[in-house]
Parts: C-alpha cells; sequence; structure tokens
C-alpha cells in the first residue's frame, strides 16, 4: 500500500529511536495529525504478563477526566423501576426479549451492553453476537449491576473498558484529536494509572514495558515509561 504524503511529513517528525516524554509525545501527537476528520487518540501498552494464564488477564474500565469525543448509544436489559431507571439516565433502547430478539435478527447500531443481574438469563442468549464484538457485559467493568442509572452516566460521559489481547498488549482510545494538550494528557494518564492498578499479583518482573501512541492515521509514537508513571 502506497504510503501518503502527510504520513511520511507526519513521520519525518517523530524520532523513531526516542523515547518521548509524556507531555513531549502528546505535543507530538497533535502536530503529527494527518486526515481531516477528527482522529481518535490511541494508546498501546506492552505489558509483562502471560495472558494464557486466567490469573495475569489485565481487563477493567475508567472514567476519562474529558470523555472520548464520541457519542455513545447504550442498550440496557432491564425491567420494572430499573427499566424507568435507565431510560431517565439516557439509554438509548431498554428491554429484554424484545430488545434480544431485535439484536439477533441483526440490530446492532449501539456502543455498549448494561443489563441487571437478573436479565443476564436473556443476554447469554446473545453470546454469539455481542462476545465476538466485545460487548457482552461484565460485572469486573460495572455493566452489569443493578445500579443502572449510574452505569449509563458512566458511558454515556466517557468511561472506556480495556483488556489485554493475547499478546500482552492494550489497546485502547484516550480521547480525540481535536482535544486540548491538557485534556489529551489528564485522560491518558488516567488509563495509565488504571492499567497499573489492574496489575496481577503474579505478574513477576517490569510490568509496563512499552508505550506507544498515535492518532487514527498517523505514526506511532514511543513514549518513556518511567516518565509516564512517575506522572502519576
Amino acid at each position: 500500500m502506497a504510503i501518503g504524503k502527510k504520513y511520511k511529513e507526519a513521520s519525518a517528525k517523530v524520532d523513531r529511536d526516542k523515547n518521548y516524554t509524556l507531555l513531549e509525545g502528546v505535543s507530538l501527537l497533535l502536530e503529527a495529525k494527518t486526515a481531516k476528520f477528527d482522529e481518535t487518540a490511541e494508546v498501546a501498552m506492552n505489558l509483562g504478563v502471560d495472558p494464557r494464564h486466567a490469573d495475569q488477564n489485565v481487563r477493567g474500565a475508567v472514567a476519562l477526566p474529558h470523555g472520548t469525543g464520541k457519542s455513545i448509544r447504550i442498550v440496557v436489559f432491564a425491567k420494572s423501576d430499573k427499566e424507568t431507571e435507565a431510560r431517565d439516565a439516557g439509554a438509548d433502547e431498554v428491554g429484554g426479549d424484545e430488545l434480544a430478539k431485535r439484536i439477533q435478527d441483526g440490530w446492532l447500531d449501539f456502543d455498549r451492553v448494561i443489563a441487571t443481574p437478573d436479565m443476564m438469563a436473556v443476554v447469554g442468549r446473545l453470546g454469539r453476537v455481542l462476545g465476538p464484538r466485545g460487548l457482552m457485559p461484565n460485572p469486573k467493568v460495572g455493566t452489569v449491576t443493578m445500579d443502572v442509572g449510574r452505569a449509563v452516566t458512566e458511558q454515556k460521559s466517557g468511561k472506556i473498558e480495556f483488556r489485554v489481547d493475547k499478546a500482552g498488549i492494550v489497546h485502547t482510545a484516550f480521547g480525540k484529536a481535536s482535544f486540548s494538550q491538557d485534556q489529551l494528557v489528564e485522560n491518558l494518564t488516567a488509563v495509565v494509572d488504571a492499567i497499573m492498578k489492574a496489575k496481577p499479583q503474579t505478574s513477576k518482573g517490569t510490568y509496563l514495558k512499552k508505550m506507544s501512541i498515535s492518532t487514527t492515521m498517523g505514526p506511532g509514537i514511543q513514549l518513556d515509561t518511567s516518565d509516564v508513571q512517575a506522572s502519576l
């Protein structure tokens, strides 16, 4: 695939052999934007864990101080007063069996799924649809809860989920290229802090091995992990 002129220009600004400080890296991220649309700011963290072992999985959620910059569509599986609570909090769709059937029939116009514990039998039937898309509700990240109003509010305001992949890397977004440097720094710090706190007790040696940030279409920028951790 041919490399575009803008990408080449952006890449020329980045020293591939340098590990930038947190502030330097975010500043460079904003300079190295290449697309006309509002790109997503993303981070990749290489962790010292072996995800093949259940006790070394890293998973959790964190509320970004300045949100994600994206409008989140949320569906909630709930009934009775909890259905009303979810609607009042701003859920886009709320229901039970009829909502599950819509999803089984191919409707997937949403970004998050929240459910009360008593509705997980219904949601469980959607495992083959929601699971591969990372949409299955889970109590570990606060999407299986009786406090559906709070869960909807948090998700709408910018709560993100993270999970280590098979290669031991966590990929997640932490804002938009239209955000200010301070907003991106604060969001990224919140993400790193949450992932550091999620360190498994069985993880030995260096936990945060490497870390890089980029925009959707921009070059990767390596960060100095010691400097990033010192900012927490």
